[in-house]
């Protein structure tokens, strides 16, 4: 069900908080046992029947108030469970990062983003499984085994926030939200045929979000449709005083009852050339991007090729940044602070490297050996100031498109999901899933990945639909109108 359907349904008393808990849970416990597991979710929060019962008394004392309306309007998803992935911190929960270096640790206080979806009535119905410390694009790099794709079980959900994507699209959970540094919400949203949307960098609090690469990372969205999307966006949004790169967002209102859009005849399409010219775009995506090209023609909306030459530079400028900021962040897992300690009596050096050493998985070990070669003395530090300068270059030209044009389309990955372990110990090749997604960080835009067919093998193929900064409202509609016309195809 959709948030729509799931509220009126609880309204309407077809359904109440508890009763869909219970199914949910039933579902996991269900899929635990399956031959092949989904794998989605990691646990499921005991104390969410608890909260669903808080729920439906909140319902049943403002129904026989007559001030129904009201408390939903105060409280727009009261009763609807929601997945969380496994690094946004739940109060009194178990948060691991997919790591074994933070088995057993519980959160200590709410992610500013779960305090606002608990505000207005949402629940944290459970933790869900993710590439370790949010490395990785397949959800394949988890400690606690890879998240399978619900539309083939033989098939990566992608990742990093694969547990995410697969739990709302195996409707194990409502909706769902996740953790983005280059793509990591709309790459599985493509993979696993649902929404997914990447936020303007600071509109969705980063407190209480483990760091990855904190000039990137972002809370995204996961949902079956669009308004699935807006109605969390528009309880999560708005500064932070915790998180001094928060920001408000204009239009906010329009997400509460998000409409379609309909002025395409007024719409600016840019396609860069650097993306519509990939060697290595598959061809059954090229197709679906090809249609969706022409559904926007169709509407009367203006596509252009426009030529942006940065854009090649974008991929190797994410990981000098990112790998760089992971290396920084991730010395914090030291076997002293947090999680697990692995301590010889040796002293604290060899604490430090033997908790590390057998805390950490392969692919977490290679990024933060090359963010700290990036790093080190003998560039100092100017690698990365290199990387950032070519950032900045990105944002302002990106940026400067954005005065011509309304949106930036193109594929949200060169192909569809691949199958489990065929690109696991092919790092390069990995990592060029991220090819048409990074941009989008780099220049601190929005983007929303949005399911638009299916290759030869029948799994999903996502689009995206870019924009500038602090669009969100724009884009999503653009996004419904395309799920109201093609949502049932």
């Amino acid at each position: 069900m959709t948030i729509l359907d799931t509220v009126n349904k609880l309204k309407s008393g077809e359904i109440t908080s508890r009763s869909l808990v219970e199914s949910l849970k039933a579902t996991f416990e269900a899929d635990k046992k399956s031959e092949l597991p989904l794998n989605a979710f990691l646990e499921i929060f005991e104390d969410a029947t608890a909260k669903a019962e808080a729920c439906d008394k909140e319902i049943a004392e403002a129904k026989a108030k007559g001030s129904l309306d009201k408390l939903f309007e105060e409280k727009p998803l009261l009763g609807v469970p929601f997945a969380s992935k496994d690094n946004i911190n739940v109060r009194g929960q178990k948060i691991t990062c997919g790591s074994k270096i933070l088995e057993g640790y519980v959160a200590p206080y709410n992610a500013t983003v779960i305090n606002r979806l608990e505000k207005a009535g949402a629940i944290p119905l459970g933790r869900c499984n993710q590439d370790e410390f949010a490395m990785g694009s397949s959800t394949e790099y988890s400690s606690y085994g890879p998240t399978r794709n619900p539309a083939n079980r033989q098939y990566v959900s992608g990742g990093s926030s694969g547990g995410s994507a697969a739990a709302v699209a195996s409707n194990q959970a409502v909706f769902g939200i996740g953790t983005e540094t280059g793509g990591s919400v709309r790459l599985p949203a493509s993979y696993c045929g649902i929404y997914g949307l990447k936020p303007t960098y600071g509109v969705l609090s980063r407190w209480g979000v483990v760091a990855y690469g904190s000039s990137l990372d972002q809370v995204g969205i996961l949902g079956h449709t669009p308004r699935d999307i807006a109605l969390p966006l528009y309880a999560m949004a708005g500064e932070d005083f915790y998180d001094d790169t928060s920001a408000d967002l204009p239009c906010k209102e329009d997400l509460k009852n998000l409409k379609a859009y309909t002025d395409f005849s007024s719409l600016k399409i840019a396609v860069p050339k650097q993306f519509a010219e990939t060697k290595g775009l598959d061809e059954d995506v090229a197709k679906v991007f090809e249609e969706t090209k022409q559904w926007f023609i169709s509407k009367g909306a203006k596509i252009e090729i426009v030529d942006l030459p940065i854009l090649d530079a974008s991929i190797a400028s994410y990981y000098v940044i990112a790998l760089s900021e992971a290396a920084s962040n991730l010395s914090r897992f030291d076997g002293i602070r947090y999680g697990n300690r692995i301590d010889s009596g040796k002293g604290y050096d060899e604490l430090y490297v033997e908790t590390r050493s057998n805390g950490f998985g392969p692919e977490v070990k290679r990024r933060i050996i090359i963010g700290n070669y990036v790093l080190s003395e003998q560039f100092s530090g100017s690698t990365y100031k290199k990387g950032m300068s070519v950032r900045a270059r990105i944002q302002k030209e990106v940026a400067k498109l954005y005065e011509s044009y309304d949106l930036i389309l193109c594929p949200t990955c060169p192909t569809a999901a691949f199958k489990l372990g065929q690109k696991v110990d092919n790092p390069l090749e990995m990592y060029l899933s991220d090819l048409y997604t990074v941009f989008v960080n780099l220049s601190r835009c929005t983007s929303i990945s949005v399911p638009a067919g299916k290759n030869r093998d029948g799994m999903p193929v996502g689009i995206q639909f870019a924009g500038p900064m602090f669009s969100e409202a724009k884009i999503l509609s653009i996004a419904q109108a395309w799920e109201d016309e093609k949502g049932n195809n």
